[in-house]
């Protein structure tokens, strides 16, 4: 008998959010050697309201997780819109798959349900990033920031839709598609006002006004409008002064958010962009969640192709040798992200009117939309992630 004792493989993960860290969870599970990096210098709590919807939902019971995330919900009941009164015009359909869904958190408490649930022998590195990597042959060795030097079998970057290893790697097959508008995303003081339903208020200029309770005794709040102009680019303090120029006289809260960003140390400025790309592959680096596929707030299911990206990802290397297994990965995930990525033409004319007369029309389209007759088709809009294909099975 050998006393040969096989190896297990090893891989480095890149970010530690909800993609990074279900791949590590399931890469953890099925056998490997896990080593998570993340730039951040500690978990990054905070952030908006997430969902699990779809498949991702079968991917949260086997994670063992289910009763755990829904323990966690934000408490929002559902979704109005408003006048600048703040009455409401219109309710958005209700339901395990309507505008609020049954599983509803926010970002920071998935990803810690997650870090918090992780198989033993996971090892987190926090405050440190990917600077440069080499490939040779079966395996992949990283260089760090903090001048480390790892080897690994398999690098997943899990950075995001600005992922810089996706870029320094993949090059020009990173399709960039900017839709033009920026969002900006913060947590304020809770108000008496304040109720358990997601309030949405449009108002001249394309401008939107969006407050969401959550189980923190706070308010998340969304600024969002049309706009070339990329936010994201800009410093903090530059991005809320042009948001608080555009939001001059917007009316309805306007005021009260612009002023809860400034005293936030919860804010962050997005300029919507979609990222495509032909393969997230490449020898031995794959890319999951937002560095992939970036659907936008716009396009709705990130953080549920994130949570299933990392159980396909290693349900498919659980079976196949390396090549094949990311092939398999793409095959099967890609359906889900081409549903979702395919806006509808006009979507953004139409999610932000900016004249009072567009503003009376998408009034009148919601509230037929909304109606008892349509609701149940309007409810099909927030159907993502969904699929008749069982889940690839782990070996």
């Amino acid at each position: 008998m050998s006393d040969d004792v096989m190896t297990p493989p090893h891989a480095l993960v890149s970010g530690a959010s909800i993609a990074g860290l279900s791949a590590a969870y399931w890469l953890r599970r099925t056998g490997w050697e896990v080593t998570v990096i993340e730039r951040a210098p500690a978990f990054r709590d905070g952030g908006q309201n997430v969902d699990v919807r779809g498949v991702a939902r079968e991917v949260l019971k086997r994670m063992g997780l289910f009763d755990a995330v829904k323990a966690l919900n934000t408490t929002e009941t559902g979704a109005v819109f408003v006048d600048g009164r703040g009455t409401v015009t219109a309710e958005l359909p209700a339901g395990p798959e309507g505008a609020t869904a049954e599983l509803e958190i926010l970002r920071g408490d998935f990803a810690r349900a997650i870090l918090d649930h992780l198989p033993p022998g996971v090892e987190i590195v926090y405050g440190d990033m990917v600077t440069g990597t080499t490939e040779d042959g079966d395996s992949v060795t990283v260089t760090t920031a903090s001048g480390r030097v790892l080897r690994a079998d398999l690098l997943v970057v899990a950075e995001g839709v600005r992922s810089a290893t996706r870029d320094r790697i993949f090059g020009d097959l990173v399709d960039r598609r900017a839709l033009g508008v920026n969002m900006v995303f913060g947590t304020i003081p809770r108000t008496a006002g304040d109720d358990d339903r997601w309030r949405w208020y449009s108002t001249v200029g394309g401008r939107q006004v969006h407050l969401r309770p959550d189980n923190h005794g706070t308010t998340r709040a969304i600024l969002s409008y049309p706009r070339d102009e990329d936010l994201a680019s800009l410093d903090r303090d530059q991005a809320l002064a042009r948001v608080r120029a555009r939001y001059a006289g917007a009316g309805w809260e306007a005021a009260r958010v612009l002023d809860g960003f400034d005293a936030s140390e919860d804010v962050y400025v997005d300029h919507l962009t979609q990222i495509r790309m032909p393969t997230w592959h490449r020898g031995r680096v794959c890319l999951v969640g937002d560095a992939a596929w970036c659907v936008t707030p716009m396009g709705g299911g990130g953080a549920s192709l994130a949570l299933t990206s990392g159980y396909v990802l290693a349900a498919c290397l659980s079976s196949a040798d390396t090549e094949a297994a990311l092939t398999a990965y793409e095959r099967w995930m890609r359906p889900l992200v081409d549903s979702v990525q395919k806006l509808p033409p006009g979507v953004v004319r139409a999610a932000y009117p900016r004249t009072r007369l567009g503003l009376a029309l998408r009034t009148l389209v919601v509230k037929a939309l909304t109606s008892p007759l349509l609701a149940p088709l309007t409810a099909r809009f927030t159907q993502v992630a969904g699929t008749d294909r069982p889940l690839p099975p782990i070996a």
